[in-house]
């Protein structure tokens, strides 16, 4: 796979010496059991797949790289590049400018930009609208674009299933910054609805059978269908695809369920279900469906308490706590400075949007066990940090160096 140019601020010689050592054992990437980091009154079960993914390391080098090709010049960014605080502050930093914070809200009036201006296309992608909007203004915008090559092959997948007549079915967040983006571009081509969970799927299913009147579809998915879409014709082929950062299971749980729906709806079978219902299992994005799988094997294994590092709005970093919470205490945090000392922690609570403080949540016993992940737009520095901030409450500072040493 293809390596890229992120600056070095971002790296760990421990993680990555980690990383290295693993994938020279594991080719194949089959074996999803964590990396043990024993240093006696503290272990860490580090997961065998998080972090930077392809898509993200991709976007960082061309933000960068845009910057420094482009002294001088104003440059934006429509809105948060990756859903990471740090590389967005870094970006801030070197005098990039947000258009529109991760909600869509206008921070920079479009009437303020100029031809002249650069502007960079987060990795998350953007709406067809907004593509003509930069046009409009002047500005080419596909000149500085981040997008993730898989984001971008949902799109395909939505463009090439269009063609064959299906409605599309969208698997997301309807105001995350990728599902608008997906959403525009499969309703240039086909009839789209957004499905944001399991619950959701199961009442779009009662309108494929019929068995609500259509006209609540159109109040229970506000917002979340395409101009113009009839409940009666444009549930009848249909395929499903998927925010990327979203639950691998779940997006396959819902076009599972949706996938019988027509079945039960047109009396079909194995054979001939591609008549109504397309496959589009391979817009499941490789990274998302290596960490997820990453933290399941390392919830295998016995331990106090799991700590997941990323941005508080990364979808997939949400994804993994939730994993972790099925099984045991867990621990979402931005960075080391979120863990105050050895008794108290700062940790964030996604479903109710606010960080919560909590003492004691490293047990008083000769060893404790720590899960540790990161999400895929956290920067492996921030998880080494971790590990060091923690191994400074049991007078270990130089372990970390130690280890990386003889790895």
């Amino acid at each position: 796979m293809k390596t890229f140019n992120v600056p070095v601020i971002y790296r760990s010689p421990l993680i990555s010496a980690i990383k290295q050592r693993r994938k020279q054992q594991d080719k194949m990437k089959k074996d999803f059991s964590p990396t043990e980091l024993d240093f006696g009154p503290v272990r860490f079960l580090l997961a065998r797949h998080f972090g930077f993914c392809y898509g993200v390391e991709n976007a960082i080098e061309i933000a960068f790289k845009t910057v420094d090709e482009n002294e001088g010049k104003r440059i934006f960014l429509l809105s948060e590049m990756i859903h990471n605080p740090q590389v967005n502050h870094d970006l801030q930093s070197r005098g990039v400018e947000f258009i529109m914070d991760t909600s869509g809200k206008q921070l920079i009036p479009w009437e303020d930009l100029k031809p002249e201006d650069v502007v960079i296309i987060p990795a998350f992608g953007t709406t067809l609208e907004i593509e003509a909007k930069l046009q409009s203004i002047g500005i080419q915008p596909l000149q500085y674009n981040t997008t993730c090559p898989f984001v971008e092959r949902v799109w395909n997948k939505a463009e090439q299933i269009a063609g064959k007549n299906y409605s599309v079915i969208v698997h997301g967040k309807p105001k995350h910054e990728e599902t608008r983006a997906t959403f525009s571009h499969s309703q240039s081509n086909t009839p789209t609805v957004v499905v944001k969970d399991m619950s959701e799927a199961q009442q779009l299913a009662k309108f494929i059978h019929g068995t609500l009147p259509k006209e609540d579809f159109y109040s229970m998915f506000k917002g979340q269908y395409s101009e113009g879409f009839d409940v009666e014709k444009d549930l009848q082929r249909v395929g499903v695809v998927n925010q990327t950062t979203m639950l691998a299971s779940e997006t396959q749980a819902i076009a599972d369920y949706i996938k019988q729906a027509m079945q039960d709806k047109y009396q079909l079978n194995e054979t001939n279900i591609s008549d109504r219902f397309a496959d589009t299992r391979d817009t499941l994005c490789y990274a998302t469906n290596d960490n997820q799988s990453a933290v399941t094997g390392m919830l295998e294994e016995a331990a106090d308490l799991a700590i997941v590092v990323g941005g508080y709005n990364s979808s997939n970093t949400s994804h993994l706590v939730e994993l972790c919470e099925e099984k045991l205490p867990t621990y979402f945090i931005s960075s080391a400075d979120k863990i105050d000392n050895k008794n108290e922690i700062t940790h964030y609570d996604f479903h109710h949007h606010q960080e919560l403080y909590t003492q004691n949540f490293l047990p008083n016993k000769e060893t404790v066990n720590i899960l540790l992940t990161s999400g895929a737009s956290c920067p492996d520095a921030i998880v080494e940090g971790v590990i060091r901030k923690i191994l400074s409450f049991y007078g270990m500072e130089n372990a970390a160096d130690e280890l990386a040493a003889h790895m």
